[in-house]
C-alpha cells in the first residue's frame, strides 16, 4: 500500500486507464489548469493540471469525467468559468456547476486515500461562501451516485487509485456528512 501521494502516480494511472481507449493523456502544467483537445501540436486529448499539484490533478480528472464525447473536442470543454472575485448570484451558478465534478473529485480522494477539501474557489468575492451548506450539496450527490451507480470512466479511475494504493471498496460510510467534518 503507497501512502505517498505524487503526481506522477496520477499521470501513470490515468494513462494506464484512458490512454488507449480515449487517446487522453494527463499533463502537469505549469500555470493555470485547461483541457485541450487532440490537435495539429498534439495526436493526444490533454487533462492539464496546475504546478503538479495533486488536488489539482483529481478536480482536473473529474471534469474530464463529466464532459461527453462533443464536450471533449473542445477547448475546456466549452464550460463557462468565472474566475474568482464572483458576487453572490455568479458564486452561486458557479457552485452549481462544481458539485457533480466536486462529488467526483471526493470519490477519487477516499479511493486514493488523499484528503479533500470543497473547493469555493472564491478568495476575492465581495460574497463569503457557505462552505459547509456547498459541502452538503456535494455530499448529496456522492450518495446520488451510490444509489443510482457511478459512471464507467470515474469508476474505471477509482478502481485504478483503489488497487494502486490499496484502499477499500468505497461505501457511504467513507463520506460523512459535513458537520461531522
Amino acid at each position: 500500500m503507497s501512502t505517498e501521494h505524487h503526481y506522477q502516480q496520477l499521470v501513470d494511472i490515468f494513462d494506464g486507464c484512458f490512454v488507449e481507449d480515449f487517446q487522453t493523456r494527463l499533463i502537469k502544467g505549469d500555470d493555470e489548469p485547461i483541457y485541450l483537445p487532440a490537435d495539429e501540436e498534439s495526436p493526444w486529448n490533454r487533462v492539464v493540471f496546475a504546478h503538479g499539484f495533486y488536488a489539482s490533478a483529481l478536480h482536473e480528472i473529474s471534469h474530464w469525467c463529466i464532459a461527453g464525447e462533443a464536450r471533449r473536442k473542445l477547448v475546456d470543454f466549452g464550460y463557462w468559468y468565472c474566475p474568482d472575485g464572483r458576487d453572490a448570484q455568479t458564486q452561486s451558478q458557479f457552485e452549481s456547476v462544481e458539485v457533480k465534478p466536486q462529488a467526483l473529485e471526493w470519490l477519487f480522494c477516499v479511493a486514493a486515500g488523499f484528503p479533500f477539501n470543497v473547493s469555493c474557489d472564491n478568495l476575492e468575492g465581495d460574497c463569503e461562501p457557505d462552505r459547509i451548506a456547498f459541502q452538503r450539496k456535494v455530499h448529496a450527490q456522492v450518495m446520488t451516485y451510490f444509489e443510482q451507480g457511478i459512471p464507467a470512466r470515474p469508476a474505471r479511475f477509482i478502481d485504478a487509485l483503489a488497487s494502486y494504493y490499496g484502499t477499500p471498496a468505497l461505501t457511504a460510510a467513507h463520506f460523512p456528512w459535513p458537520e461531522d467534518l
